[in-house]
C-alpha cells in the first residue's frame, strides 16, 4: 500500500489541536483508515493510506478530513476562484501522444520549508499514482513572478504549450547550470534519463513557453528559471498529461492543498485548436442513494436527519428527496438483490453525473448526495455509504448473528483447494500466493503469448479502467507468469526451488452473464540445474493419483514452453491445461540461468 510521510507537529497546527498527543493523533487517523507505519528519520508519521482517497496525499488533505472528523468542518466547500487573467494557447503542433493541458495561478500563498516540502510530496505522489510515474499526467509548479506572458490573447497574458523538435531550443533545467536541449536532458541530465523512456519516441518533444523562451519541458523537468522557493508567493501550475480527466482531478487536488495554506485560486483558459476550457474546473456531481440501502449496507436504523447529518461531516452535502421526483442525470440505485449485472456508465449528455441502470423502486426516500471536487474515488453511490458508515464510526456498529437458518462450513471448493494444497506441499513443492493483477507485458509479452493465441493461458483480458500502477492493469489469464516473476525475483536463493500455486484467474468472455469466466487453477514450476519435462511429469501423475483421476499427456505446441519438449494436460478425456520445459527465450527474459519444467491446469478438473 502506498505511504505518505506527515509531520504531526503540522497535522496538529492546520486542525488547531495543539493539546493532541501523538497517541490519540495516532488513533484519530487511524478512524480515516490511515494506519500508522513507523517514523521517518525526521520523526514525521509514515501513514499507510488506502489509495482510493488520493486528496489525503498531503498533510492538508489529512487535516482536512480530520476537521471534518472532529466535527470542526460541514459539508462540501468549493474554495472561490478569481477570473482568468492567463491564457494557455495550445498549439497544432504538440504531440498527439500527450495532447492535453490543464493549469491554474496560485496567489498570496505562504511557502515555508514544511509546506514546499508537503508540495513536492503531494506532487510526487500523483505523478505515482493517478499520473502512473508521469505517463498519464504530469505536473509542473513554477514562480510565477519569473513567467512573462507572450502577446495577449484577447486581453490575458498567453502560455503556450507546444511541440518542438528534439534539439530546436534550449533552457536551464532543474538542478544544472547548464542549457541544453531536450534531446540533451533526455541524454546527459539525471532526471531526463529517468523519465526519457515517456517521450524519446516522439516526433516533437512537449514544451511549454513564455515571451522569454522554453521554460518546462513535460512530463520530464521544468526550468530552473521559474523554481519554486520559500519566497514564491504567485504560482503558475500547469499539467499535461494523455487524458484530460486525469489530469484536471490532480489539478484539483493540488488546488485544494494549496487553499487550505491561505492561497487564492485564480482561473486560466486552456485555448485548444477547437474549443476552449476554463480551469481548474471546481464543479461538483451528484450520486443518489435510497435510504433502504445506506440501512442495509450498514445494518442499523437511521433517521433522515442522522444522515444528512453523516453526509455533512464527511465532507458531502445531502439533501432528501422521494425517488419518483428522479431525474434523468442524477444517480440512482436498485436494490441489492435486483443489481446482478448493473455497471455505472456515464449518462448519454455527457454531463458526468452517472447512474447504475434500473429503476428503484417509487414513493422510496432517497437522497442526492453532493461530492466535492477533489474527490476522485466516489465512482457509485456504495462509495458514498461507505463514507457514511466511517462517518457514523465502523466500531460502533454492533456485530450480530446473519438472520438465517444455517451453520456454515467450508465451501467444496475450498475443500478441494486445501487438499490440493497439501499434496503438492507433500510432492515438495513451496506454496505461494501471489497477486491476482498482473500487467499485460507479464502475462503475455514475456512469456511469447498474445491474447489472440488458441494455446492455454491466452484470452483476452479483463482490463482495469483506471488502474492506479502500470504493473497491475488487469486480471491474470494465468498462473505461469506469476511463478517465472517469482523465480526472477528469487536468482539469489540456492536451487533447486520447487513453486505452486493454486490461483485465481480470469479473461473475458461474452457468453457469461458478467462478461467473464473466471477460475481456479493450478500452477507448478520446477527449477534447478537438471529440471526437466519427465521431473514435472512425475509430479502431475503422483498429484492426479492421490485424486484417482485419469492422466494423459498428449504432444502439443505453446510458445512458452520448447517445442517436442510439451504435452497438454487431458485429466478425464478432457483437456484443461499444459505442461513442458520452459523455452529459452522466455527463460532468458527473465533472467534465468537454470532450466525450468512445469504444468498448470484447471483445478475443477480434480473433483
Amino acid at each position: 500500500m502506498p505511504t505518505v510521510d506527515i509531520d504531526p507537529d503540522e497535522l496538529r497546527a492546520l486542525t488547531d489541536r495543539d493539546d493532541t498527543d501523538d497517541e490519540q493523533l495516532k488513533e484519530d487517523l487511524f478512524g480515516l483508515g490511515l494506519e500508522f507505519e513507523g517514523r521517518t528519520e525526521d520523526g514525521a508519521f509514515e501513514l499507510e493510506f488506502a489509495p482510493d482517497r488520493l486528496d489525503r496525499l498531503s498533510v492538508e488533505g489529512v487535516a482536512r478530513s480530520l476537521g471534518y472528523q472532529y466535527g470542526d468542518s460541514r459539508g462540501v466547500h468549493v474554495p472561490s476562484t478569481n477570473s482568468a487573467e492567463w491564457t494557455i494557447e495550445v498549439a497544432d503542433s504538440v504531440p498527439e501522444e500527450r495532447p492535453y493541458v490543464t493549469g491554474a495561478i496560485i496567489r498570496d500563498v505562504n511557502l515555508d520549508e514544511d509546506s514546499l516540502d508537503s508540495l513536492i510530496q503531494l506532487q510526487e505522489k500523483l505523478h505515482a499514482t493517478m499520473g502512473r510515474k508521469r505517463a498519464k499526467g504530469a505536473i509542473g509548479i513554477h514562480d510565477l513572478t519569473m513567467i512573462k506572458g507572450t502577446a495577449p490573447t484577447e486581453g490575458n497574458p498567453t502560455i503556450e504549450y507546444v511541440g518542438v523538435e528534439p534539439e530546436e531550443d534550449t533552457f536551464v533545467p532543474l538542478d544544472s547550470n547548464d542549457e541544453m536541449s531536450p534531446a540533451g536532458v533526455l541524454e546527459d541530465h539525471q532526471t531526463g534519463q529517468t523519465y526519457a523512456d515517456l517521450v524519446s519516441e516522439y516526433e516533437r518533444y512537449p514544451a511549454i513557453y513564455d515571451d522569454l523562451g522554453l521554460f518546462s519541458f513535460p512530463p520530464v523537468i521544468n526550468g530552473r528559471r521559474t523554481e519554486v522557493t520559500t519566497d514564491s508567493r504567485d504560482l503558475f501550475v500547469e499539467m499535461t498529461g494523455t487524458d484530460q480527466w486525469t489530469i484536471d482531478k490532480m489539478l484539483n487536488i493540488v488546488c485544494y492543498a494549496l487553499a487550505a495554506r491561505g492561497a487564492t485560486i485564480e482561473e486560466v483558459t486552456v485555448n485548444y485548436p477547437d474549443h476552449e476550457l476554463v480551469r481548474p474546473d471546481l464543479s461538483t456531481k451528484t450520486k443518489t442513494v435510497a435510504h433502504s440501502r445506506i440501512e442495509t449496507i450498514l445494518g442499523i436504523d437511521l433517521d433522515p436527519e442522522d444522515v444528512i447529518d453523516l453526509a455533512e461531516r464527511s465532507g458531502l452535502d445531502a439533501t432528501k428527496r422521494t425517488d419518483g421526483e428522479t431525474d434523468e442525470d442524477e444517480s440512482t440505485i436498485t436494490p441489492l438483490a435486483d443489481r446482478d449485472g448493473l455497471e455505472e456508465r456515464d449518462t448519454p449528455d455527457g454531463s458526468g453525473e452517472t447512474q447504475a441502470g434500473g429503476d428503484a423502486p417509487t414513493d422510496t426516500l432517497v437522497y442526492d448526495v453532493t461530492i466535492p471536487p477533489y474527490r476522485v474515488d466516489v465512482l457509485h453511490p456504495l462509495d458514498v455509504i461507505d463514507d457514511l458508515g466511517r462517518a457514523y464510526g465502523f466500531n460502533e456498529l454492533e456485530p450480530r448473528y446473519p438472520d438465517v437458518g444455517t451453520v456454515g462450513g467450508r465451501h467444496e471448493r475450498s475443500r478441494l483447494e486445501r487438499s490440493v494444497r497439501e499434496q503438492l506441499v507433500g510432492l515438495g513443492f513451496e506454496d505461494l500466493l501471489n497477486f491476482h493483477m498482473i500487467s499485460e507485458e507479464e502475462n503475455y509479452e514475456r512469456v511469447d503469448v498474445s491474447p489472440d493465441d488458441d494455446v492455454y493461458g491466452a484470452g483476452k483480458p479483463a482490463t482495469i479502467k483506471g488502474p492506479y500502477s502500470e504493473d497491475f492493469t488487469m486480471l491474470r489469464t494465468w498462473v505461469t507468469p506469476s511463478l517465472l516473476m517469482v523465480l526472477e525475483r528469487n536468482t539469489h536463493r540456492a536451487y533447486p526451488q520447487d513453486l505452486a500455486e493454486i490461483g485465481f484467474t480470469a479473461e473475458v468472455d461474452e457468453s457469461e452473464n458478467t462478461g467473464v469466466t473466471e477460475r481456479r487453477r493450478v500452477g507448478a514450476v520446477l527449477a534447478s540445474h537438471d529440471a526437466g519435462y519427465e521431473d514435472a511429469k512425475a509430479r502431475l501423475q503422483a498429484l492426479c493419483r492421490k485424486f484417482d483421476v485419469d492422466l494423459e499427456t498428449p504432444p502439443t505446441e505453446h510458445p512458452t514452453y520448447i517445442s517436442g519438449r510439451t504435452a497438454s494436460v487431458v485429466i478425464d478425456g478432457e483437456e484443461v491445461g499444459v505442461i513442458g520445459e520452459v523455452h529459452p527465450k522466455v527463460l532468458v527474459e527473465h533472467d534465468l540461468e537454470v532450466p525450468v519444467a512445469g504444468f498448470e491446469f484447471d483445478l475443477a478438473a480434480l473433483r
